[in-house]
């Protein structure tokens, strides 16, 4: 796996280099580098485990996930991706994919949902939780995103999400719009999409799970928005946490209608 990235970065290099020099933005060499790498993304492999770890008996009950009921009804997971997080009205509660996943593993399987929560990132269950995710995002790849604001709840967590992504705080007085709110912003080599509208909120919401070059992981989005408030100096949300939830909720309605394209990857 440290070979392959070596040769990928020098890849990325490579391409920038050659670009430079025939004058192409620095956007365009980028997306040019994705593209050459679209049909071998590592996320595949973790699609592949995320689909035998829906099938396979485990947990206390040794029960699979497959009568899991993730908006569409048990089992069925195509298009669930693009129209979460909703109202579940079992558990009385908005959830994303990740918070979601862990009520059908604790219901179905009787896996400890809050020992799960307070597993470090990368480890153990949360790893399973990001291969599920990432295979069940992959089954609604192509497909717009269509998030339902019916019920009163996901109506508020619509509107608390807005407030957390204007919130500033932390020792550098930072909020996520800091860094997502004009259009043309970059960190280095990295694009920051405008996330107040399409199609930045479409594109950058329908990215993930995405599997990361630079540090050979792959990420939920519960990984991503945690890895924002360690760059904004804030304390780590909790995993599954109604915050982190509201700030999905905000994004994907106002993405609406763009086009989901998880599992990406990112650099």
């Amino acid at each position: 796996m440290k070979k392959a990235k070596l040769l990928i970065t020098a890849g990325l290099a490579a391409v920038i280099a050659g670009n430079v020099l025939a004058q192409k933005s620095v956007t365009e060499s980028i997306a040019e580098y994705r593209a050459m790498l679209a049909d071998d993304n590592p996320a595949e492999l973790f699609e592949a485990r995320g689909e035998a770890l829906w099938k396979q008996k485990r947990g206390p009950k040794n029960e699979s996930l497959e009568k899991c009921d993730l908006g569409k009804g048990p089992g069925v997971v195509k298009g669930v991706f693009v129209e979460l997080p909703r109202y579940f009205a079992d558990t009385q509660r908005v959830q994303d994919m990740e918070s979601r996943l862990l009520t059908c593993m604790e219901t179905l399987q009787g896996l400890n949902a809050a020992d799960i929560v307070k597993t470090p990132f990368g480890t153990g269950e949360q790893n399973n939780v990001t291969a599920l995710a990432a295979w069940i995002s992959g089954k609604s790849k192509g497909m717009k995103f269509n998030l339902p604001q019916r019920h009163v709840e996901e109506k508020t967590l619509y509107e608390v999400g807005k407030r957390l992504f204007f919130q500033r705080g932390g020792t550098h007085d930072f909020s996520c719009a800091s860094c997502h709110l004009e259009d043309g912003k970059r960190i280095r080599l990295q694009d920051l999409p405008n996330l107040t509208k399409n199609p930045g909120a479409g594109n950058g919401f329908g990215a993930w799970p995405a599997y990361r070059i630079t540090p050979g992981e792959m990420w939920s989005m519960q990984l991503r928005f945690n890895d924002c408030y360690r760059q904004m100096r804030f304390p780590y949300p909790i995993f599954g946490s109604d915050a982190t939830v509201a700030l999905g909720v905000y994004l994907g309605v106002t993405g609406k209608g763009g086009e989901s394209i998880a599992p990406a990857l990112k650099r």
